[in-house]
């Protein structure tokens, strides 16, 4: 498997891992059931995943040379900032972190189908 592959293959987990965090914070928004510590490190995983995603991406351009397809890269960077923007506003929006949270991961969820499918 070489490095254009394992970012393929990063692509769908990038895109099941904030689906699946991004429902699981949305629906413990109303129900406090869902809400856990396990939850918090679904979110973890989720943006760490982005950030694993976009250092991959940076890395196949580099050591395969390749130019990435038109967008692709501006998606990329734009899911990496908004994890950062997700972050730095769920924590000012105390009350209501878990739609910022919710909609946040689902965005970059959207991200990476957009993605993949340029790609």
């Amino acid at each position: 498997m070489g490095l254009s592959d394992a970012h393929s293959l990063l692509a769908w987990v990038l895109i099941v891992t904030n689906a699946v965090a991004g429902v699981w914070v949305l629906g413990a928004n109303w129900w406090a059931a869902l809400r856990s510590r396990v939850m918090w490190w679904s979110v973890a995983v989720a943006m760490a995943v982005v950030v694993a995603q976009v250092a991959l991406g940076v890395a196949v351009q580099e050591i395969d040379d390749i130019e990435s397809p038109p967008l692709h890269a501006l998606y990329g960077f734009t899911a990496l900032i908004a994890v950062g923007v997700i972050y730095s506003y769920a924590k000012q929006m105390r009350d209501r972190q878990y739609v910022v949270y919710g909609f946040g991961l689902l965005f970059i969820m959207g991200l990476g189908i957009r993605e993949l499918f340029l790609a």
